[in-house]
């Protein structure tokens, strides 16, 4: 089972419809007995940090998705499930899961004409090779919208990079966990092809 983490966080359905698109069952998990018994998880999100952090904690998901990581259990983070699985966020100055070292900042472009929210396609460039990535080429677009980027604290942790006044980490992971800025599920067919490859892979780099 393909679990899709529901902690209030919007953009469920979007999706769970992308998941169905190619050929893959998913469900959602509201509870962490659930949650321990996927063999892969999407852990998605529209919203903010902190209340999104709040309803994780008083769920009992916060634990459950660091125990699935810990057993080696296949975690795709997408938007604002990317963000917190960092140590802290900006946003509500929040501590957040801890899964990867680093902090979620806010855009504060220098350039006026840069708008914030960052929305839109935007060019994904691959730093690291990785399965789920694999096929993404230069000039290649995903669909983005967020005013928050994810800043790792580990330079290897940095998979894929976008610019929006700066560069920064649009995909980060390490391990079975793989999280990325740009939604795959509202990306036409290069977001379909890497959540089909997300329903193969097997966590490992």
């Amino acid at each position: 089972m393909i679990a899709v983490v529901d902690y209030d966080a919007g953009n469920l359905r979007s999706v769970l419809r992308a998941l169905d698109a190619v050929g893959v069952s998913a469900a959602l998990v509201r509870d962490p007995e659930t949650l321990a018994r996927a063999d892969r998880i999407v852990f998605p999100g529209v919203g903010a940090a902190a209340s999104a952090m709040q309803t994780l904690r008083s769920r009992g998901l916060d634990g459950a998705l660091r125990e699935a990581l810990g057993r080696g259990t296949p975690v795709l983070g997408i938007c604002l499930g990317t963000q917190i699985v960092l140590d802290s966020s900006e946003e509500g100055e929040v501590a957040c899961l801890g899964l990867l070292p680093g902090r979620t900042r806010r855009f504060r472009p220098a350039d006026p004409a840069l708008k914030v929210p960052h929305m839109g396609w935007n060019e994904v460039r691959v730093e690291r090779p990785h399965p789920l990535l694999a096929g993404v080429e230069p000039g290649d677009e995903f669909y983005f919208v967020h005013s928050y980027y994810p800043g790792p604290a580990e330079p290897s942790d940095v998979l894929a990079t976008t610019a929006h006044g700066e560069r920064f980490a649009c995909a980060l992971g390490r391990g079975n966990l793989f999280a990325t800025q740009f939604h795959p599920e509202k990306s036409g067919p290069l977001g379909l092809a890497l959540l089909a490859r997300f329903a193969r892979w097997e966590g490992s780099c």
